[in-house]
């Protein structure tokens, strides 16, 4: 199975068209903004107001959990509550393990999302099944979707199929595993059966808080979609990106390297955060591919990696870049001296910079003829662009010399560009280390972390480049600069140099202030290096969305946390005045805490 986006040229997937109200989502429209409210779902002006807010900022859906049928019900209100305010945006219902709750938002709302792992399993701990009995939960889904399905037809109803990494159903896993495989087939069911009963009007989304996994998710369902004669469209995001920096590089990273293929109709960065600010962080990644086209002529060339897994391309390692090495970042990892001299090869300026040698001895001169000279310094990085692989220049490079290849392109399709350079590098049999350089002009972080974060995220998520060089022009000092490269380098799982945060952006089931919680342990607990601690909301997903947590801080009812080392509940019922304590102490009793 090979993965049918081209990965040199930008050209969008035309999904069917799906209509949620007014709204019109798929085939050529704009990539959808949306947001969730994070209000409890019986507060009907809670939840109006901070729709107002989310739609004010650019929302274009709004969703609203809804656990039970109460809630559900009380969906009428916060909808009438909307459209006495002006309003006529699409509102959409969130649905886990409650049949019947579906069924009654379906009456009310313009989309109803539910979840495959939770929503009509006929066993929910069984194992090792036989043929007879996978096909009988089968039959009991259908029966049970069906309904829900006829409901949404004469409604008018659009309904979104989500799965989530971290809450599969016992009986995906017991086929598939904990999967990005297991995740696919778990929608597949689901768009079988609708297409079966004539039903389309339907969004699929492939979440998890691993980003390789979500981007290897999502281009595992556009391969098996295609095969099938389906393209239903995809709603992007990276469940419990977490907060501040890390959750918007980390959101930019996972929704852009999918942006970047072409796959994409709607998005949600999930913040925990205010609602209302997800969605300028959503524009600014919506608003790189508004007019964007790119047409490489290079699309026949072979893939010499399977985009469908995440694996490192294989390099030889030149002083501690390349190879087994961590990913560097450049220049704080290396000192690079720049008084290299330029030169001109037959294409354009090619730079070599050298470090730590005698200039006095280095003969410099066109590329072509540098590299007949038996010159063995320390390192040599070798600024090489687009044009140069055009034409074949890159071919000239002395194969087995100590050089460390940097590979420049700024324009503003620089991430096909980059991979048709690393393609080529790869199927001439060049493993020299490859740094990916880019240079911005930027004057708020913001802008610089979005933008970087899915420049350098779609190509680490596909394990090219052994390092990372960020310029920018604008008014961004150079330790902040390296703090967001290794930030996109922790997001992207390349490299860890802090602990890892996953944290939920909270809905209404939601009982805990789970913002100020995530910043009081964030402050406690970050030199931690490596540790991956879970902050979130509610019991109802949160145990499984955890997904591979060391340590898992989890709202099980009104201001009480339930605490987990993994997947395995340690303490219940922990007031949250004392719960980070709590935490602090569990870390400490299993031999993970180090003093800062």
């Amino acid at each position: 199975m090979s993965y049918c986006n081209n990965l040199f040229s930008y050209n969008r997937w035309e999904t069917r068209e799906v209509t949620i109200g007014k709204l019109k989502l798929g085939g050529n429209n704009p990539i959808r903004l949306q947001s969730m409210s994070s209000c409890r779902p019986m507060d009907t002006e809670a939840n109006v107001e901070q729709a107002a807010r989310i739609i004010d900022a650019g929302g274009e859906l709004v969703r609203f959990t809804a656990p039970g049928v109460k809630d559900a019900a009380n969906l009428e209100l916060i909808s009438k509550g909307i459209r006495n305010k002006g309003y006529d945006t699409a509102l959409v219902a969130d649905i886990h393990y409650k049949p019947d709750a579906a069924l009654v938002a379906a009456d009310i709302v313009e989309k109803v999302r539910i979840n495959p792992g939770n929503y009509a399993e006929l066993h929910k701990s069984k194992i090792n099944y036989s043929k007879e009995e996978y096909q009988e939960s089968l039959d009991h889904i259908e029966s049970k979707f069906i309904v829900l399905i006829e409901k949404c037809k004469a409604n008018k109803v659009a309904l979104r199929i989500g799965s989530n990494h971290g809450s599969l159903s016992q009986r995906i896993m017991d086929q598939h595993g904990d999967t990005a495989q297991g995740m696919v087939e778990a929608a597949m069911e689901y768009l079988r059966i609708a297409i079966k009963h004539n039903f389309h009007e339907i969004v699929i989304s492939m979440k998890a808080s691993n980003i390789l996994v979500m981007v290897q998710a999502y281009r595992l369902l556009s391969v098996k979609m295609r095969e099938e004669n389906m393209n239903f469209p995809l709603h992007l995001g990276v469940t419990e990106a977490g907060d501040g920096e890390d959750g918007r590089i980390k959101s930019a990273a996972g929704i852009g390297a999918l942006l970047e293929d072409g796959l994409g109709d709607t998005i949600r960065v999930s913040l925990t955060e205010d609602p209302e600010l997800e969605i300028p962080v959503g524009k600014m990644i919506a608003d790189r591919y508004k007019n964007k086209s790119w047409k490489s002529e290079s699309d026949s060339i072979d893939l010499p990696y399977n985009p469908l897994e995440s694996k490192r391309r294989e390099s030889r390692e030149i002083s501690e870049i390349g190879g087994d090495s961590e990913i560097v970042v450049l220049p704080f990892d290396y000192t690079i001296d720049m008084c290299g001299e330029s030169f001109i090869s037959d294409a354009d300026e090619v730079f070599v910079y050298k470090e730590d040698s005698d200039l006095e001895d280095i003969a410099y001169a066109k590329l072509a003829e540098y590299l007949e000279h038996d010159i063995n310094p320390l390192n040599w990085f070798v600024e090489l662009s687009y044009e140069d692989f055009e034409n074949d220049d890159f071919l000239s490079i002395n194969r087995e010399s100590n050089v460390v290849i940097v590979l420049s392109d700024d324009s503003e399709n620089n991430v096909h560009r980059y991979r048709e350079m690393f393609v080529k590098l790869m199927n001439e049999g060049i493993d020299l280390p490859v740094i990916i350089k880019h240079k911005y002009s930027f004057n708020t972080e913001e802008e610089l972390q979005i933008h970087a974060a899915i420049d350098f995220g779609a190509l680490l998520v596909d394990g090219l480049g052994d390092g990372i060089w960020i310029e920018n022009d604008g008014n961004i000092s150079q330790d902040r600069i390296n703090e967001i490269s290794l930030g996109i380098l922790q997001a992207t799982r390349s490299r860890i140099t802090k602990t890892d945060f996953i944290s939920c952006p909270s809905c209404g089931r939601t009982l805990y202030n789970i913002q100020e919680a995530t910043a009081i342990i964030k402050s406690r607990t970050s030199h931690l290096k490596g540790l991956k601690i879970a902050i979130m909301g509610c019991i109802v997903n949160g145990p499984g969305e955890m997904a591979d947590a060391d340590y898992g801080y989890v709202g099980s009812g009104p201001n009480n946390i339930n605490l987990y080392k993994g997947k395995k509940v340690i303490a219940k019922g922990i007031p949250q005045t004392q719960a980070v304590e709590a935490l602090i102490d569990l870390i400490k009793e299993n031999g993970d805490w180090e003093e800062e």
